[in-house]
């Protein structure tokens, strides 16, 4: 469903998504790469247990949530993804301590 319109040879780093080894696109977002390695959605919510993709892909919706580096609730359009970072999808809410 996605594609990149131009594909190059762009750096690349290592990343873990759901506990599978991917690469990304250095500077991409968390959640582009997602999209970019072919998940359809970032979380699912708290109540129905729907999938909720990114939407605005730029910090207003809040339906690209994901956990990273064992921290829930980071929104994934928003922060770039890096050497070694660990994504897991969000499973409905965040356990509160």
């Amino acid at each position: 469903m996605f594609r990149r319109l131009l594909e190059d040879a762009g750096q690349r780093v290592r990343v873990t998504i759901d506990g599978r080894p991917a690469t990304a696109r250095a500077g991409d977002s968390v959640a582009a790469a997602m999209l970019a390695c072919g998940l359809p959605y970032c979380r699912t919510t708290p109540l129905s247990g729907q999938k909720r993709a990114p939407y605005c892909m730029m910090g207003v919706c809040f339906e690209c949530l994901v956990t990273i580096d064992g921290v829930d609730n980071r929104q994934g359009c928003l922060i770039e993804v890096s050497e070694g970072m660990r994504i897991d999808t969000q499973l409905g809410r965040r356990a509160v301590e």
